[in-house]
């Protein structure tokens, strides 16, 4: 008969089996000062990241999308002040603002609070770490300041299953929302999923209806809808007569109106996004700099 193991025998496999078990457990998310700053970043390591100066664009050069800014600019006053307030879905056109409505509607409410009174804080999480929301949320549950919570270009593919960590995160669960948080995210996609995808889970389900039900039910999840569309000329050609303003930017009107239009036709698009790069490339040609940029 083999003798018994002694505890010595026994030390390597129990060190073996503690270390793979480290390795399998989720890792702890880490405190941190949330008075480091006004706007963080959620990483992949589960931790708040803080961000000393956002980049972001004043609210009043956000011309052309007036009453989604003064809809969402309301919404999220609402939230800061205690009120009532829907999540927001930010949805439509490439280019025109909606992520720079954003980051300015929160720099506009910040700019507005009483003296004394906390901040709101801003955090961004990324598309590839929407898995990790639910968590987000249950460390922001309890803070004392009120927290936007903010995704960028959200979408789902075919096999994403991801889609169900947000509306676990929407809905709150058993505990419900922490009140002290609100979600806001943009997208080229109305319902967050691509419309061959929709359509050919209909065609291929036995039951075409409930087939994308769940999927398509995701954006139900946002109170606020604000859609966002291409601009027309005139619009585009406000955003760039501000923008050249808001900078001290010095040229002729005629030649300033030609040159940005010849540089949206060469680029396809009249885009909010589309008059900042003209006015990047006109501030380099005229030698100036972009003070706040």
């Amino acid at each position: 008969m083999a003798a018994a193991p002694t505890p010595a025998d026994l030390l390597p496999l129990l060190e073996r089996i503690a270390t793979a078990l480290e390795r399998a457990a989720p890792p702890s998310v880490s405190k941190v000062d949330t008075s480091a700053a006004d706007a963080f970043l959620w990483g992949p390591e589960r931790r708040l990241i803080p961000v000393p100066k956002v980049n972001r664009v004043e609210i009043g050069l956000l011309t052309g999308i007036d009453r989604a800014r003064d809809t969402l600019v309301e919404n999220t006053e609402r939230f800061a002040k205690g009120l009532p307030a829907n999540n927001a879905l930010l949805w439509g056109a490439r280019g025109m603002g909606k992520s720079s409505l954003v980051k300015a509607a929160h720099a506009e409410i910040n700019g507005r609070r009483a003296e004394g009174a906390r901040p709101m804080k801003l955090v961004e999480i990324h598309r590839e770490d929407i898995e990790a929301l639910p968590e987000l949320m249950s460390l922001l549950r309890g803070d004392p300041h009120r927290w936007l919570v903010f995704c960028d270009d959200l979408s789902f593919d075919a096999d994403d299953t991801s889609y169900k960590s947000l509306k676990t995160a929407l809905d709150g669960g058993i505990e419900g929302r922490p009140e002290n948080v609100l979600f806001y995210a943009t997208s080229n996609r109305r319902h967050l999923l691509a419309r061959e995808m929709v359509e050919n889970e209909r065609s291929t389900a036995i039951n075409p209806g409930e087939a994308v039900e769940e999927k398509v039910s995701l954006s139900d999840r946002f109170g606020l809808w604000l859609g966002f569309h291409k601009c027309s000329q005139d619009e585009y050609l406000a955003m760039i007569s501000a923008y050249a303003e808001r900078y001290g930017l010095t040229a002729e009107p005629g030649r300033l109106r030609a040159e940005a239009l010849e540089w949206a036709t060469t680029r396809g698009s009249r885009s909010g996004r589309t008059a900042f790069q003209f006015i990047q490339d006109l501030a380099g040609r005229l030698g100036q700099r972009l003070e706040g940029v």
